[in-house]
């Protein structure tokens, strides 16, 4: 059976003045999934969130929410939630304060989710009666999360939600989002930390200059074809190295980075994926242990890069 689809957007055009903020963006996005916005700054990223969220509304194109069409004079339908450039929080109250004033605001008719069961969700309970302005920017985010979760949405919206969080707060919140999205809810977030979207997200669409550079899974941004940086540690540092001079299509590249020297353990390589599985398997061929091997960057940033900076620099000469 075919997944529902949570949001479709066609021909969506917004602009701001002479600015043009989104320039005919197409967006799908199913049910059920955690989709990721990618962009520079300025791409339209949070422009496309205010519009899911019914703060703004398109000046040319449809869009359609949850079923629903959303337009001029159409608010968004029950079960949108979420937060653009930061979550809204009165300050001078507790977190607890905070969202009972929320959960107040929301209809008779929409199921909400407990005050302290929102709290433990995000990992707050402890600071249910501290007030927000002593929080840190990471408290405030997951803060933010909780208020959103109190309508159970069913599209959850979300602007760089691991702003600020440390380790243990970023793998709370991923946990968090992951059993939505496996519960049938549908999160879409923009966040500039590849990390986190290549660990969260099916799929991603890529903004630049206001336009869709790419939409679709994120597994089709791992070009095979394509030659990336990787970081290789092994059992024997210098007959790894050997191995890799030796090896088709794989070229060493010290001094590229500051920790690539022959006096060192790490070796940075280039090369195409069959080049690396041929190389991983001379390694083991030679009883040399595989300790590390991972993209200096990753997949998907090294796509972002690829798509986003020849626009980027087309329009910095059209400027011009």
């Amino acid at each position: 059976m075919e997944t529902p689809v949570a949001v479709r957007g066609r021909g969506i055009t917004k602009a701001f003045g002479d600015v043009v903020a989104l320039d005919q963006v197409d967006v799908s996005i199913s049910q059920g999934q955690i989709h990721g916005l990618v962009g520079p700054n300025g791409a339209g990223k949070t422009t496309l969130l205010g519009l899911l969220l019914g703060l703004a509304v398109a000046d040319e194109g449809s869009l359609e929410v949850l079923g629903a069409p959303l337009g001029r004079g159409l608010a968004a339908p029950d079960g949108v939630s979420g937060f653009v450039d930061g979550p809204g929080l009165y300050p001078t109250l507790t977190a607890k304060q905070n969202l009972a004033t929320v959960a107040a605001l929301s209809p008779d008719d929409v199921p909400t989710l407990g005050v302290a069961e929102a709290l433990e969700q995000v990992g707050l309970t402890g600071a249910a009666d501290q007030k927000v302005r002593g929080f840190s920017l990471g408290m405030r985010q997951r803060l933010g999360l909780a208020a959103a979760l109190l309508t159970r949405p069913r599209l959850l919206v979300l602007d760089e939600p691991s702003n600020g969080l440390d380790p243990a707060g970023k793998k709370h919140v991923h946990g968090v989002l992951l059993r939505l999205a496996a519960e049938g809810t549908t999160v879409v977030l923009s966040s500039h930390r590849m990390d986190d979207l290549e660990a969260l997200c099916s799929e991603v669409t890529i903004l630049a200059t206001g336009r869709v550079v790419f939409s679709g899974p994120v597994t089709k941004l791992s070009d095979e074809n394509r030659e990336l940086d990787y970081r290789l540690r092994a059992s024997d540092p210098a007959a790894a190295r050997a191995v890799a001079a030796g090896t088709p299509g794989i070229s060493l590249l010290d001094g590229h980075d500051a920790a690539a020297r022959p006096d060192t353990d790490l070796l940075v390589v280039r090369a195409r994926v069959a080049a690396v599985d041929d190389l991983v398997a001379r390694l083991v061929h030679g009883d040399i242990a595989v300790r590390e091997l991972a993209p200096v960057v990753s997949p998907l940033e090294a796509a972002f890069l690829a798509l986003t900076e020849p626009l980027a620099r087309t329009e910095q000469e059209a400027d011009r």
